[in-house]
């Protein structure tokens, strides 16, 4: 360790949070905050091997408040200083060579954007040379530094030793900054005598034994050849729980009992090997209410309640655009509280790939602070080869380190085949994932898809909204997928007055879309007419029986989900699914790789269009025909900027320290370019008519956002493209809540008859269509 500054004198009483209008007495000690802090960072950390780093983070990501600037502003005499940028200077100084170095600057990055979020690494140079206050006096605090912050990770991954790098000082940092608001907030929480509300969930060892329960009731007086596949696809599954953590393959087709299945799995294998948690992520343009529905009744409790299993959505971001300080302060330290408080401490999480990807790739605090749960966790990804194409070697690469050097399992569960393994023809120098055919799940897919195939599949050719319209008239029971919300609306308009017409986006909240859901499968069971118009939200986990399916063209697995709403009991005869050009509307550019690749595949596989063959040569196409650059083709600032070479060229080990450029990689990696605003809606067609005034009004009263009402009212969201967020704004037609606290983070919309019970939220009055959407 290099030799240290001189000391200066400095206060003799040091603090890291203040209590308005109570005596300094009762104030949080800065020593007191710094050891907290880093013995729950290092706890945190020693899943994954760097204990040591996180430690030294936690100790020193204050001590720029032992400072007479810091002093006077926490007493209310000065201006906020910079009080993050001195630990950052200090942890820098720490080492002078080896892995030691290299570690102490990823502890620097996480300390320097402890508050403000990661920077580029970049600029660090510049940051370490600021002029900040003299802050000598934090070594009266005694800290314990470590004399080495070498980690100990997991096998290698395969991945360059940037990007491992750069992954590490991440997870640090969500390691530091998790920490760093609990130990707040659990001060806050005992000054106002006042419980953190916190823990105290039931082990996997007990949901495993409630989900046993569950299927000893949904199993018990059915029979016939597809309960008795389900079983045994079950029983399989649960049955390769002891095998060693690491990779696996779970290739179920719809119908198969995939979902249950894979928790089973989870939860079995998480008991057997010590993990701490299940994260079930579905496919990005998926909605997941009503997979969280089905675990919380798997996994209730006596009481009917299920508190250990947490929906989070990836389109409900409170915080996307909260601006983050260099210093949020100790006079105000709540205000870090009023951010969003998710950090996936519970038992079994449910969200969706927008946000488990793009948080693995994230640099705000807010986004990045669950990141260290996912390590010795069991994660199941359904339908992960529906990664957008250009994301997919970053997305895969993030799933070999987590398996590999964060002792998380991670389950690749689809309804096709693993498209991203080395063993279906991924290569292993492009990121294919090494999984070997002994750790498939399930039994014989190839058997498994010949058993439960029930469906026909043919191509109409171009098909106008007219005709689509005709159709509908002729068959009661009847579902058309298209690509656009735009589409969906023209199209609905064109029903809405036979019998039975539904329309499904995400323009409607998350609380409507389950109540119109509920409607459709009671009306499907009871023979009744249901002619439904949605966007490609229904096409995974959403569990509907539709005897004829209408697709608009898309790429051929979107093909394969959306068949699996059809005949999904398996009747002897098979369903048609019908797939058709769109002829009155323009196919979004986002879908045209996947469509010319779809049609290929057509003519290849006119007889069996969904057969694994097929398949494989669907995705042999996409991946490979025209180049691998393909896979990593995320832009910045609208030029090219492959996340795989940077991160590559942001660290050597013989170089310099290293420079992840966190920011930037945050920015370009975007799995849907324009994730919207999310905006409260006034829909009051739920069991209690006012849960959204009642949950408003808590909202306001409260200091802190309850997280419980947080959780409620993502379910009463939706989210708007930028520029009807503007225009609404502009018009007055949504309002913030308590701005005073919270500025703009929760936006009401004022007039309830923007809302309509058939189509959700309109934009139309404020010049924007629903066009921009394609959920």
């Amino acid at each position: 360790m290099s030799e240290e500054p001189p000391e200066t004198d400095e206060p003799a009483i040091l603090h890291a949070h203040s209590l308005p209008g109570r005596p300094e007495v009762d104030w949080e000690e800065l020593g007191v905050h710094s050891l907290a802090v880093g013995n729950l960072a290092g706890r945190f950390a020693a899943r994954f091997g760097a204990e040591a780093a996180a430690r030294l983070a936690g100790y020193l990501h204050d001590i720029g408040k032992a400072s007479i600037a810091f002093g006077q502003y926490i007493r209310g005499d000065a201006l906020s200083p910079d009080h993050s940028t001195a630990g950052a200077i200090v942890a820098d100084a720490l080492f002078a060579d080896g892995i030691d170095r290299a570690m102490a600057r990823l502890v620097s990055l996480a300390i320097a954007g402890h508050h403000a979020g990661l920077a580029d690494g970049s600029g660090m140079g510049d940051r370490l040379a600021r002029d900040v206050p003299k802050y000598d006096a934090w070594r009266s605090l005694g800290l314990p530094l470590p004399v080495s912050i070498v980690p100990r990770l997991g096998r290698p991954s395969g991945v360059s030793a940037g990007y491992r790098m750069a992954f590490l000082g991440r997870m640090i940092f969500s390691c530091l900054v998790d920490a760093d608001f609990l130990a707040t907030e659990a001060f806050y929480a005992a000054a106002d005598g006042r419980p953190v509300g916190r823990g105290d969930h039931a082990p996997l060892a007990v949901l495993r034994d409630r989900l046993d329960r569950h299927f000893a009731s949904a199993f018990a007086g059915r029979s016939g050849p597809l309960t008795a596949k389900r079983a045994e696809i079950l029983a399989h599954a649960r049955a390769m729980a002891a095998m060693a953590p690491g990779l696996f393959t779970m290739t179920v087709p719809t119908g198969g009992g995939k979902t249950l299945a894979g928790l089973a799995f989870a939860l079995d294998h998480a008991v057997a090997h010590g993990l701490d948690r299940v994260i079930v992520v579905a496919p990005y343009s998926a909605i997941i209410e009503q997979t969280a529905q089905v675990f919380r009744t798997a996994l209730a409790d006596e009481q009917g309640d299920a508190p250990d299993v947490l929906e989070h959505t990836g389109t409900v971001d409170w915080d996307a655009r909260e601006k983050e300080s260099d210093d949020d302060g100790a006079r105000d330290a709540q205000a870090k509280l009023r951010r969003a408080t998710e950090n996936w401490d519970v038992p079994v999480v449910v969200t969706t790939a927008v946000q488990f990807f793009e948080s693995l790739h994230a640099n705000r605090t807010s986004r990045c602070r669950k990141l260290h749960n996912l390590a010795r966790s069991v994660i199941v990804l359904d339908e992960a080869q529906t990664l957008p194409v250009p994301l997919l070697r970053p997305c895969m690469a993030a799933i070999a380190e987590l398996a590999a050097g964060y002792g998380a399992s991670v389950v690749l569960c689809t309804a096709t085949q693993p498209a991203l393994t080395q063993q279906s023809g991924f290569r292993k120098e492009h990121g294919g994932l090494d999984i070997p055919p002994d750790r498939e799940l399930a039994p014989d897919p190839e058997a498994l898809y010949q058993l439960l195939k029930r469906v026909s599949v043919r191509h109409a050719g171009p098909v106008g909204d007219a005709d689509l319209a005709a159709q509908f008239g002729r068959a009661e029971r009847m579902l058309c997928i298209v690509n656009s919300r735009k589409h969906a609306q023209a199209l609905h308009a064109l029903i809405r007055d036979l019998p039975g017409a539904r329309h499904l986006t995400t323009l409607m909240c998350a609380a409507h879309r389950r109540r119109v859901l509920a409607g459709i499968r009671a009306d499907l069971i009871a023979g009744k007419p249901v002619r439904l118009v949605s966007t490609s939200l229904i096409e995974a986990g959403v569990d509907v029986d539709f005897p004829e399916v209408w697709r608009a063209e898309t790429g051929l697995d979107s093909i394969a989900q959306s068949a699996g709403r059809a005949n999904r009991e398996g009747k002897p005869a098979t369903a048609p699914v019908v797939v058709f050009e769109a002829a009155d509307h323009s196919l979004p550019k986002m879908f045209r790789q996947q469509v010319a690749a779809m049609n290929d595949t057509l003519r290849h596989h006119p007889h069996d269009p969904l057969g694994l063959a097929a398949i494989r040569e669907y995705f042999n196409q996409l991946h490979w025909v025209k180049g691998v650059e393909r896979l990593d083709a995320a832009t910045l600032d609208g030029h090219p900027y492959p996340i795989l070479p940077t991160l590559a060229e942001s660290f050597g080990p013989t170089g310099p320290p290293p420079a992840p450029p966190y920011a930037s990689i945050a920015k370009a990696f975007r799995m849907i370019d324009d994730a919207g605003r999310p905006v409260i809606v006034p829909w009051r067609g739920g069991d209690e008519p006012d849960a959204v005034g009642r949950l408003v009004e808590t909202l306001r009263h409260a200091p802190v956002p309850p997280r419980d009402v947080l959780r409620q009212l993502q379910h009463y969201t939706v989210s708007i493209p930028e520029a009807a967020y503007l225009a609404m704004l502009k018009a007055g037609a949504i309002q913030p809540v308590a701005a005073d606290r919270y500025g703009d983070r929760f936006m009401l919309v004022q007039d309830i008859g923007l809302y309509s019970e058939a189509t959700g939220l309109s934009t139309d009055p404020f010049g924007m269509s629903a066009d921009a959407g394609i959920f």
